[in-house]
């Protein structure tokens, strides 16, 4: 059974009333998209902005009569907003395995030499690697994001076997769960999402690392505790203000890599550490930049 799919071009003042008013219509499912390739890097706290042209999409079941659907959304919108609504794009979309088909968007991930990103549903590519079962979920916490791969690229060209690691900002814990699995005695784990602690915890079930080797905190109940290695794949502005804090907590001669930087702010953020670290030139993919660096003795 096919799908009515309605797609309306909104902006950030009317796409949230466009989705209350579709799903007041019936719709089984409504979506939002960027209609311009416009990315959202760094919101302020606390928003929780739209692009400047968004698509809003709304699902009903095939039964509904078409042209009937598209006069009551019109007519309504206008009874609440005293405005038309001229642009409606109609499609008949296919049924189909909406899960199966998500899950074969994804397939094991290889950074560097030892190591593998591998979704719970698929082998393992190489048995006798370092393979982090992960399921996908945000970009950000998969490895598919640039800022990502790159903290994993660095991880698997190092040797930290037997070193103390932290991961700030942790969130799905990949950074600090291949950091185990490619040798690392211990890590810690901060973030200021509860639910970003309880997903590192799952996941670092779901792959068997010992509970011993991985300690989780919100900051404000964090150990004043040295490591050997520093992680942070963050945004620019909190790394910035982060710079005296994650160098208080990184040994003489231990490596800083940061993270979540695009490329017109990497020498901003730089800047804010060389006060501790010896910085190298950044290493960029796509806009991202990736900042590597070593705590100095001082």
């Amino acid at each position: 059974m096919p799908w009515i799919q309605l797609q309306i071009p909104a902006d950030p003042d009317t796409a949230d009333q466009l989705e209350d008013l579709l799903m007041e219509m019936g719709a089984d499912a409504v979506s939002m998209e960027d209609a311009a390739d416009q990315p959202l890097y760094e919101p302020d706290p606390g928003t929780t902005p739209l692009w400047s042209q968004t698509t809003v999409t709304g699902l009903f079941q095939s039964d509904r009569d078409i042209d009937q659907l598209c006069t009551d959304v019109r007519n309504v919108w206008h009874q609440q907003t005293q405005q038309s609504l001229a642009n409606i794009d109609v499609t008949l979309v296919e049924d189909k395995d909406w899960e199966r088909a998500w899950m074969d968007d994804f397939h094991p991930l290889q950074f560097g030499k030892r190591l593998w990103i591998v979704p719970s549903w698929h082998e393992a590519p190489d048995p006798d690697a370092a393979n982090l079962m992960l399921d996908p979920g945000l970009a950000f916490g998969t490895g598919t994001h640039p800022t990502t791969a790159l903290c994993l690229e660095w991880l698997d060209g190092q040797d930290i076997n037997g070193k103390q690691v932290i991961d700030y900002g942790c969130g799905s814990g990949i950074l600090g769960l291949a950091a185990l699995l490619l040798g690392a005695n211990h890590v810690v784990g901060v973030d200021t999402d509860p639910q970003a602690l309880e997903s590192s915890r799952e996941n670092a079930r779901r792959n068997g690392v010992d509970e011993a080797r991985l300690d989780l905190y919100l900051p404000e109940n964090e150990p004043d505790a040295k490591t050997d290695v520093m992680l942070a794949n963050i945004l620019a502005q909190p790394l910035i203000g982060l710079a005296p804090h994650l160098a208080a907590l990184t040994n003489p001669g231990g490596d800083l890599v940061l993270s979540g930087i695009l490329s017109n702010q990497a020498r901003e953020v730089m800047a804010a550490y060389e006060p501790w670290f010896i910085m190298d030139e950044p290493e960029q993919r796509e806009e991202w930049i990736r900042l590597t660096g070593r705590r100095n003795d001082r």
